[in-house]
């Protein structure tokens, strides 16, 4: 398969699975509804720097030996699920747009760190991510590929991630949609939350 071929069945593959609602969409939109612009890219920031430990293991090969062994699997399955599930009991906790303004303080309190930090654990856990990569590695890779195509396969991979979810953020913070959630947002927090839970209950009851 030549570069060009390759990055365009990249692009279809890799986009839709980019777009599929997943932990890294729940919580990009629910930081860019609830605290705006910034507060989405900064976990935007974080899932990148996640994905980049992804793409680094699977294009050494390590993703094959993550796959192959059911204790890491194992623990990557209950970290990661233990994770959503905190992430979204933290969403549950979310007030109405009219509370207080030192509640609307405590809540949007959390540093711009924080919100990497949260990016980059909830990509770094996804336990799907070994087995997709594994997948997808395999799938475009060949014994005798020269580095700079694997990165340029790389670089693509992040640059979807990046658009994709950049288009998120700009839709959700901006003001006039923003404004009209606003009122909702709460509730938007609690179902994103409850998603996460589930999804979170859903990988730890697959983790035997």
């Amino acid at each position: 398969m030549d570069l060009a071929h390759g990055l365009l069945t990249l692009t279809s593959i890799h986009l839709l699975a980019t777009a599929s609602p997943g932990p890294e969409f729940m919580l990009i939109s629910r930081e860019s509804l609830s605290h705006g612009r910034k507060a989405g890219f900064n976990c935007l920031i974080g899932t990148m720097l996640g994905l980049l430990i992804h793409l680094g293991y699977s294009a050494f090969g390590f993703a094959a030996l993550i796959a192959s062994s059911p204790a890491a699997l194992w623990w990557i399955r209950v970290l990661g699920g233990g994770y959503l599930i905190y992430l979204g009991i933290s969403a549950f906790k979310a007030r109405p747009g009219g509370a207080s303004k030192e509640m609307t303080k405590e809540i949007g309190a959390v540093s711009s760190m924080g919100r990497v930090k949260q990016g980059f654990l909830c990509d770094l856990l996804n336990p799907k991510a070994p087995i997709y990569y594994i997948s997808l590695f395999t799938f475009f890779l060949a014994p005798n590929m020269p580095g700079y195509q694997i990165a340029i396969y790389g670089a693509w991979i992040l640059m979807i991630h990046f658009t994709w979810f950049s288009l998120v953020v700009l839709l959700l913070s901006h003001p006039t949609i923003n404004l009209k959630f606003r009122s909702i947002s709460h509730w938007i927090d609690r179902v994103l939350g409850g998603a996460m839970v589930a999804i979170g209950l859903k990988v730890l009851t697959t983790a035997s």
